[in-house]
């Protein structure tokens, strides 16, 4: 059985991946900094913050595949990226698949453009976009070995827009994507399962995707 351990379990992306690895019949983890009020069934929820070096390493232990799902927001911004880069380097050690999810921010807006953190974006999320954005760059510069996969979701995922499941997304690579009427989007439900897909079966070693509608 593959053994999923996400951090950030009780926000919208971490819990969404969660409940669809449970669907999937893993043995899912959850670690979050705080009480989670709606725990998922078939999750174990444990206390834990990805800045501790012990409740990194209880992460990686006994885990197939570590995903990390937090927003560098709050007291986690300037935090998020260098606690990223000590998790990718204890899972290269231990051998153990890291995915990240990312935001929007760091995606192209069209083919060899401007990013889309450089494009409008809302400046209360400009400094998140671009820690994330470095994190990316210390995945793509990270050793070899490393196994690991970067997720950016559609510009539009988020609580405020969570959509009813479909049973279906799209991939792409560095490029935003975007429907016929310009909108980038993806529910919550469907975002997991494509987490998850790509858990069970590899396709973007060392690799960015993006998923949307």
């Amino acid at each position: 059985m593959t053994k999923v351990t996400v951090i950030g379990a009780g926000g919208y992306a971490g819990s969404h991946i969660a409940e669809a690895a449970v669907q999937r019949n893993f043995e899912v983890r959850g670690m979050t900094r705080s009480e989670v009020a709606m725990q998922a069934a078939g999750v174990s929820y444990e206390r834990g913050s990805i800045l501790s070096p012990e409740d990194q390493a209880r992460a990686i232990d006994g885990s197939d595949v570590v995903v990390v799902a937090i927003s560098p927001r709050g007291d986690m911004l300037g935090q998020a990226r260098p606690a990223i880069k000590e998790l990718a380097r204890r899972a290269d050690e231990a051998g153990v698949r890291l995915g990240v999810i990312g935001g929007a921010g760091s995606l192209q807006v069209s083919e060899g453009g401007p990013l889309v953190v450089e494009s409008g974006f809302p400046e209360d999320y400009r400094e998140e976009a671009l820690e994330m954005a470095g994190v990316l760059e210390d995945l793509r510069s990270s050793s070899e070995s490393l196994d690991w996969f970067f997720v950016s979701p559609a510009g539009g995922f988020g609580s405020y827009n969570p959509g009813e499941f479909r049973g279906e997304y799209r991939l792409g690579g560095d490029v935003l994507l975007t429907d016929a009427d310009g909108n980038s989007d993806i529910g919550g439900a469907d975002f997991g399962v494509a987490i998850v897909d790509e858990i069970e079966a590899p396709a973007h070693r060392r690799k960015r995707f993006t998923v949307a509608y």
